[in-house]
């Protein structure tokens, strides 16, 4: 979750350490720091709070001088968010400085030990333990000291290290936390993601898990932890560098948010050819998918989401049956993986850390997996048997949005792909679903264009203390994405439940002007679902309703509601998540939050 920046070149190190954690707010932070050696010694400046604050003390870098240097945006888990805490961290000469994305589960032994030979510890991190330790075995020899360490230290981490002795080098290292090295104009950069390296390489090395490379201004050098040179390729990035900028929006969500229709045309437009759904980097083959009877999907948050989504949609067309696993809890509960399952496991990231140890459980038991994914070269993309793309661009603001519904274009196809094979679709239906398909885009625009509307509706909720969501089937999945968008930005108490399961507790909770959301979009459940709106709306609730153009019978059940175009049936969590998206929005920047960074959030969570 932390961001690392590494530099080493012939030009001043600092305003580039700067320019790269800055492209990195987004994974989330609570403190920052740099580390630059200015000829003759170690330079640090670190703070809490956000990275202007390190700007302004260092002039924008330019008062810390030297052409090699780290620098770390640091999400706090050991120790609370302060400047000691920050990183970099020190040695006990302050001739090593190590910053580190992770978390070493084994800090305390390792603390413990340390002590016993006289290192004292000024701050309550895990990092110090890395940069102490790497003091002990220290003998001259910096790649050494590093293998060492990595035997002892257990847990996940993403390394960046100065040695003061060996000026003209810069180590990195990483093991379960995401890492990327790229050569520049005249120097060597490392970073924890894409964004960081952009305005310098397009040319990238993804890191592997117990990888070292040690880079001079000229050269880069990998190795495994038994020392041994490695040879490695590297991946260029098309990304464009302007999709890493706000372009004008005032919030990088606000602008992903508009950036959907385009991001749904990506994802879709390469992989339908002649009639046909063609999705290239999938490697299966159509025997390989009959042979699938039971489908796991594992993942977090907002994939999580898409993956419940996704069940209705296998199940309603290919007739494969499905579950779906919260990834923190997938490998806890001994999961059963018989020959013939196949476990989709979803990220944005393609690093999230509970999601890229249930892949690695299943690949463990003999099950095929499949990765979902926007990042090319992520963990999952190279860990998973078979992988495929989101397309949805780099996403900056926390709260995802372009990437969610790129993830749920993604499983439509792949839904359909299966039922087509698997003989449950024909001809017929499935050029049909691919018409409504491409409409999709055209209609999310529409959505947005309709934003005023749903400002002025959520600006009456700015004070709100409690908002629920209700739907059944995939109105349900729709309203746990909805609540959660209006959750984790504007700070607000908010909850989805399935409609049916009112009676049975929830509806206690119910009051006086207690405002519902209500999603429903499946003909066969509107007469149960206005039934729901009634029961709440006679206790006191304000009911909004999301529903589908010509469903007018809504309103005698709804005091404000917003239509979606007909689509699909298996398509609407597409057009309805639109309006719960901006109704968060809205209501977060209402109540003066800082939308694209929420608090105690990270992008990108690759720590347990």
């Amino acid at each position: 979750m932390c961001g690392i920046v590494g530099y080493i070149g012939n030009q001043q190190a600092a305003p580039i350490l700067l320019d790269g954690l800055s492209k990195l707010e987004y994974r989330g932070y609570d403190s920052a720091g740099i580390a630059v050696y200015n000829g003759e010694k170690i330079d640090m400046i670190k703070s809490k709070g956000r990275l202007k604050v390190l700007s302004e003390l260092t002039h924008d870098g330019e008062t810390l001088p030297g052409t090699s240097g780290i620098g770390h945006t640091r999400w706090a888990t050991h120790g609370s968010p302060s400047d000691i805490n920050a990183h970099p961290h020190f040695n006990k000469d302050e001739s090593i400085v190590v910053v580190h994305n992770g978390i070493i589960e084994n800090y305390l032994k390792l603390k413990k030990k340390l002590e016993k030979h006289g290192y004292e510890f000024v701050s309550e991190t895990d990092t110090e333990v890395i940069a102490h330790l790497l003091d002990y075995y220290y003998n001259g020899n910096p790649l050494q000291a590093v293998t060492k360490i990595m035997h002892r230290m257990e847990g996940s981490y993403a390394l960046g290290i100065v040695f003061q002795d060996h000026p003209d080098e810069l180590y990195a290292v990483r093991k379960d936390s995401p890492l990327i090295v790229g050569h520049t104009n005249g120097g060597n950069i490392i970073a924890s993601d894409v964004p960081a390296v952009l305005k310098y390489t397009r040319d990238v090395f993804f890191i592997e898990n117990e990888e070292i490379v040690r880079m001079t201004d000229a050269t880069m050098e990998f190795f495994n932890v038994d020392e041994e040179p490695i040879e490695k390729e590297s991946v260029r990035i098309e990304w464009d560098v302007n999709a890493a900028e706000k372009g004008g929006y005032e919030h990088f969500m606000l602008k992903e948010m508009y950036e959907q229709p385009k991001a749904i045309t990506d994802t879709f437009s390469p992989r339908i050819k002649d009639g046909r759904i063609v999705i290239d980097e999938l490697n299966m083959t159509d025997e390989e998918i009959k042979a699938i009877n039971k489908i796991m999907i594992v993942a977090c948050g907002s994939a999580y989401h898409a993956g419940v989504t996704s069940k209705y949609v296998f199940e309603g067309l290919s007739r494969i049956p499905v579950e779906v696993d919260v990834a923190s809890e997938f490998r806890y509960r001994n999961p059963i993986l018989e020959e013939g399952t196949l476990v989709v496991v979803i990220s944005q990231s393609g690093e999230t850390a509970d999601t890229l140890a249930a892949l690695r459980e299943s690949k463990a038991r003999g099950a095929k997996v499949l990765g979902i994914v926007n990042v090319v070269g992520s963990s999952i993309a190279r860990e998973a048997d078979n992988v495929m793309y989101t397309w949805a661009g780099p996403e900056i603001a926390v709260a995802t949005t372009k990437a969610y519904s790129a993830q749920l274009i993604s499983l439509y196809l792949l839904a359909m792909k299966f039922a087509y094979v698997k003989g449950e679709m024909d001809d017929t239906v499935l050029s049909d679903m691919l018409e409504d398909l491409k409409s999709l885009p055209a209609q999310v625009e529409m959505l947005l264009n309709n934003k005023q509307k749903i400002q002025r509706f959520a600006n009456r909720y700015l004070a709100a203390r409690d908002i629920f969501f209700i739907g059944r089937g995939i109105d349900y999945a729709i309203s746990m994405e909805g609540s959660l968008k209006l959750k984790e930005i504007s700070y607000i108490h908010s909850e989805a439940y399935a409609a049916g399961e009112l009676k049975h507790g929830t509806i206690s909770l119910v009051e006086e002007g207690t405002l519902v959301a209500s999603v429903l979009t499946q003909k066969e459940l509107y007469k149960k679902m206005i039934s729901n709106m009634v029961e709440v709306r006679t206790r006191g609730a304000f009911v909004m309703a999301v529903t589908m153009e010509g469903n007018t019978e809504v309103e005698r059940a709804a005091d404000y509601v917003i239509y979606i175009p007909e689509t699909n049936k298996y398509f609407t969590n597409s057009l309805a998540i639109i309006p719960l998206q901006l109704f968060g929005y809205y209501v977060s920047v209402g109540r003066g939050c800082d939308v694209d960074k929420p608090r105690n959030l990270a992008k990108s969570v690759t720590v347990e």
